[in-house]
This record gives C-alpha cells, sequence and structure tokens, in this order.
C-alpha cells in the first residue's frame, strides 16, 4: 500500500512538474509576444496610413509675381499643398497658347475643356460669327515675351490668379475665298492679355480653368 502510494505520489509530481513546465512555458511566450504583435501592428498601420503632402515652400523671391501680389500666391500654398509656383506660371503659358489656337482654329471641344462657362459662350459666340461671315483666321503665336502674376487671391475655395502676357503674335484675316482681308503673316504684332485662371483648392482636379479675359 505504502509502496502504491509513493508511486502515486511521483507520478503527481511528474505531472505537477510537466504542467507547470507547460504552462510557465505558454506564458513567458506570450509576454514576449504581446509587445512585438502590437509593435508589428503599429508598424503596419504606419505604414497603411496616407502620409500628408508637405506643403511647397515659396522662395523668398518668386520671379513672375508682382511684389503687391505675393501675400495672395502664398495664401494659395498655404490652401492648397500640390500649387508650385513655377509649374502654374508654365501651365498658364502653355494654356494661353492652347486656347489661342483653339479660338483660332474653331476647336470647341478644347475650348471647352479649358474655360468655364461663360468664358466659352464668349468664345463660341465670335467663332460661330465669324463661321456666318464665312471668314478664317490664320494666326501664328510667335512667342511670349512675358508672362507675369499681378492679381492673386483666395476666396472660400476658390483661387483665383490673374497673369498678364505680353506675345507676338502674326494674324491674318482671310474670306470665304481665302483672300487676305485683314493682316499679315509678316508682321507680328504685341499682343497683351490679362488672362484670370480659377481652381477650387479642395478638388482632385490639378487643372486650373480660364475664368476671365481681358486686354491690358
Amino acid at each position: 500500500m505504502i509502496i502504491q502510494i509513493v508511486i502515486l505520489a511521483v507520478i503527481a509530481a511528474f505531472l505537477g512538474m510537466k504542467l507547470y513546465s507547460v504552462l510557465g512555458k505558454r506564458h513567458e511566450g506570450e509576454e514576449e509576444s504581446i509587445p512585438k504583435r502590437f509593435e508589428e501592428q503599429r508598424r503596419d498601420a504606419a505604414q497603411a496610413r496616407p502620409a500628408l503632402a508637405p506643403a511647397r515652400q515659396l522662395p523668398q523671391e518668386m520671379p513672375g509675381v508682382l511684389p503687391a501680389v505675393e501675400s495672395g500666391v502664398r495664401s494659395i500654398a498655404a490652401a492648397d499643398r500640390q500649387f508650385d509656383i513655377t509649374a502654374f506660371l508654365e501651365g498658364a503659358k502653355g494654356a494661353y497658347g492652347m486656347i489661342l489656337e483653339a479660338f483660332w482654329t474653331g476647336d470647341r471641344e478644347t475650348l471647352r475643356e479649358l474655360c468655364d462657362e461663360d468664358v466659352y459662350a464668349g468664345f463660341d459666340a465670335a467663332i460661330a460669327a465669324r463661321e456666318e461671315a464665312g471668314e478664317t483666321l490664320d494666326n501664328t503665336l510667335v512667342r511670349i515675351e512675358d508672362a507675369k502674376i499681378d492679381a492673386a487671391s483666395l476666396v472660400d475655395r476658390t483661387a483665383r490668379i490673374r497673369v498678364r502676357f505680353v506675345s507676338d503674335i502674326a494674324a491674318v484675316t482671310r474670306d470665304r475665298d481665302g483672300n487676305v482681308v485683314a493682316g499679315s503673316l509678316d508682321d507680328a504684332i504685341e499682343s497683351v492679355d490679362v488672362w484670370t485662371f480659377k481652381r477650387d483648392v479642395r478638388s482632385e482636379d490639378p487643372d486650373w480653368l480660364l475664368d476671365e479675359t481681358d486686354q491690358g
């Protein structure tokens, strides 16, 4: 009987040590894995979170911007993290050439894409009158001599920037028979245009629309 009790005690002690060993290892493993798991979750969350684009730092001196309107340009840059003054001016010059060419050739589709409704309506009416008269324009933008921002503002979500373009344009008007009725391709004339572009600074669409046209 005593022998049986001893054997049972040994077995119980062995099982107890085995159970402690298993539980002890699991507990230690959990203590090591919890911070590691949280660290991995934080790392994964950081990788999944979209990073905000840093606001572009405008230079102290901005070529192409009149000093009186620098504050307006800076307010637009503060509201629109993607705004870049150099890229805007290059884009404005490109739009200037494209819109002039579209107007001269009667390309209404391009004008509709690049202009707001009021400006497009004005271009469309002028094209219609020209078509009715049977006249065509044979114009060429020789060069853009200068492009400067002379006004900039931000009202609510809408940014407006006015650009003064000085360009040389060779202009010819022909009648329905192709005869020149005005202008000359041999002599380029200096043209001064003041165009205002607008954009919703919260829009995902990066394009600016021509909002107003005038002559300087």
